[in-house]
């Protein structure tokens, strides 16, 4: 049963249930209260350290003030949000806030979309009273990330995402009083920690205290090269986020505005990272297959579950948490790696380029594509397969570098044949996709008939951690499937424990997957813009032609022309990599 609380808030008489907060609450009958450090994760994970003190109210015309963001709603409460003392005091905070806070903001990171900088417009304050002393933190770099202590507010709501949301454990609040600072163990550099590069700190951080490395300057700078061929290739999440940084309705599919984009900027070829990931799911379907079959042949030598996911942070996470489960994972490298050394070893000498001068940008709407670009094993003589991965949001930036009015460019298609791809490449982008994708294809391998009803897993994305049973033939699979690294953790628990038996998995870092990445437009706890994203490219996989991945006659061609077959000793040399313990 839910009880319901009667309160007044500004005059304004409402009911809430249980365990509600003032500010949401408020929200809910379209009060603001400014805040900064509270933010909802999802229905379980909650940032509401009331650091900031932005959002304080008064009660029930008792003493002293109450943070809005972490008092609990009670029967007849009677709550005032704009008294002048409130806004006073809300003032004073917000002018020590920024007396500690660097003035960079024209070259900041997140400028134009920092919270403090918009509170600091609303309440119009065009001088600060207070001055002193201010806190000085050395920046430290990564291939993924940037922190910039200095510009911490200590709202922690990166340490609440990497501590309970990821269960990472890798940021914390350190030091005492005015030195207080989110940090990392010892003020380790990131690389140094055990960082999965999952970005979801940075999409969370309010200021610039956390952002992306920038690779921007490097991608124009090749470009204006004029001994370097520049080619893009461009993730399925991103085609269904880049719109809306230019104010076009969430979902829209602007795949083809993107290649017009790129071409406009210089790059000699715009193909499809989907296309990769049909080549993906040859070779992870396969290894299904092998596995599969061995384990209902009674091989106990079999390892199950096989691991299917492209999400380098996962690699990560895996690799530090779980050394003992890493002959569990396909050895597929993923998409983005794919297809990389597909355009340096096999397009690049077709068309009498030397792989050296051959420029690959992967355009990705994850931070931790920067870090797996960089591992050595997908580096050969000191060239990286991957040469520059750079976000959404950095694809954004560009875009309007360039002053290209990207609402009113006409579309054209993806340059081939890196560029045609099937349904099942473009569901990457989402939560499940990867797994269902490689189980659209192994069923016709292994059942030895066609997979009439497509949509057969009929995913619920909403939850972080999703098991199902699946009719495969005659038999019938547990799949799993896990978004957000601290429901994988739980999933590779049960797995380690032997508590639950699965036949295949699948892992994504961020929550609804790729769509949810690190490097897309933020969107904080906004999980109806994540919906629609998902929604979209559910969309074109089902107004595609060619709905699975052994259908693309480009990558039949491939392997027909180069591989011979998919896990060929051809193909475990170019399209497979190693794991390794941390």
């Amino acid at each position: 049963m839910i009880f319901l609380f009667e309160i007044t808030i500004d005059g304004v008489k409402t009911q809430v249930s249980e365990n509600t907060t003032i500010l949401t609450a408020a929200k809910n009958i379209g009060i603001k209260i400014p805040s900064l450090c509270n933010l909802k994760l999802d229905d379980y994970f909650f940032n509401n350290h009331a650091t900031c003190r932005i959002c304080v109210v008064e009660v029930d015309k008792r003493d002293g003030l109450y943070p809005a963001c972490s008092t609990i709603c009670w029967d007849g409460m009677n709550v005032v949000t704009n008294s002048s003392q409130i806004i006073q005091i809300r003032k004073n905070i917000l002018e020590l806030l920024i007396s500690n806070h660097p003035k960079d903001c024209l070259i900041c990171s997140k400028s134009g979309e920092c919270e403090l900088q918009k509170l600091t417009q609303e309440f119009r304050l065009k001088e600060i009273r207070f001055s002193g002393e201010r806190n000085q933190f050395k920046s430290e770099y990564s291939e993924s990330i940037i922190r910039d202590p200095e510009k911490c507010i200590m709202c922690r709501r990166c340490e609440t995402m990497c501590n309970k949301v990821q269960t990472c454990g890798v940021l914390s609040a350190i030091n005492k009083g005015f030195h207080s600072v989110v940090s990392t163990v010892y003020g380790n550099n990131l690389d140094k920690t055990v960082c999965t590069f999952c970005g979801q700190c940075v999409s969370v951080c309010p200021v610039g205290a956390l952002h992306e490395r920038n690779y921007i300057w490097e991608v124009i700078e090749a470009l204006a090269d004029p001994n370097k061929k520049v080619i893009a290739q461009v993730a399925p999440a991103v085609r269904v986020a880049l719109g809306e940084e230019f104010g076009m309705d969430v979902g829209l599919n602007v795949e083809k505005k993107i290649v017009t984009a790129l071409k406009k900027m210089g790059f000699d070829g715009v193909f499809d990272t989907t296309w990769a990931a049909d080549l993906t799911i040859m070779e992870e379907a396969t290894e299904l297959k092998e596995r599969l079959e061995g384990y209902l042949s009674g091989d106990k030598t079999i390892k199950l579950p096989i691991l299917t996911s492209c999400c380098p942070a996962w690699v990560n996470f895996i690799e530090y948490n779980f050394p003992n489960l890493l002959d569990i994972p396909s050895t597929s490298k993923s998409p983005q790696q794919m297809f990389s050394a597909i355009a340096k070893n096999v397009w690049a000498p077709k068309m009498g380029i030397d792989r050296k001068n051959l420029v690959v940008v992967s355009i990705m709407p994850c931070l931790a594509k920067k870090y797996e670009a960089s591992r050595t094993e997908f580096i050969k003589d000191g060239n990286r397969d991957t040469d520059i991965s750079i976000s959404t949001r950095e694809l954004a930036d560009m875009i309007k570098y360039f002053n290209i009015d990207f609402k009113e460019v006409i579309g054209q298609e993806f340059d081939s044949p890196m560029g045609e791809y099937t349904g099942a490449g473009i569901i990457f982008g989402r939560t499940g996709g990867v797994l269902e994708a490689a189980l659209r294809t192994a069923y016709e391998w292994v059942v030895g008939e066609e997979l009439k009803d497509i949509d057969f897993l009929k995913l619920e994305i909403s939850k972080g951690l999703i098991v199902k049973k699946v009719n495969f033939g005659p038999k019938e699979l547990t799949i799993g499937i896990a978004h957000g690294l601290g429901n994988a953790r739980k999933l590779l628990e049960e797995i380690e424990s032997g508590k639950e038996i699965y036949h295949a998995i699948e892992i994504m870092a961020c929550h609804y997957g790729c769509v949810g990445g690190g490097g897309q437009p933020f969107v904080h706890e906004n999980i109806d813009i994540l919906n629609k994203r998902v929604e979209a490219l559910n969309d074109i996989d089902k107004n595609c032609k060619l709905r699975k991945s052994h259908e693309n006659p480009y990558i039949n061609n491939l392997y027909n022309e180069y591989f011979d077959f998919p896990c060929s000793e051809k193909a475990k040399i170019l399209l497979h990599t190693r794991f390794f313990k941390k």
